[in-house]
């Protein structure tokens, strides 16, 4: 690890848990840390794995059976 990160980690360690708190909203306003929404993710063409994927699920029988989520929560005796 560079000496910089083991630098930052240190510091971390030593402030107290609302520093820690500004500096990660700091860190995440600067720096993209992940996508936020399904929408900021960026939509590809599928490739030849996704696509056989879709075939199969298109020629699966299983994959035309919708279960509502009600249905499966009675059946796993969530409720």
């Amino acid at each position: 690890m560079a000496v910089i990160k083991e630098r930052i980690i240190g510091a971390v360690t030593l402030m107290t848990d609302k520093d820690a708190e500004n500096f990660w909203e700091l860190i995440k306003s600067h720096y993209i840390i992940s996508p936020k929404t399904w929408e900021d993710i960026e939509e590809g063409p599928p490739d030849e794995f996704d696509l056989a994927m879709l075939k199969e699920i298109e020629n699966d029988p299983d994959c035309q059976e919708f279960v509502s989520s009600d249905d499966v929560i009675r059946e796993l005796g969530l409720s």
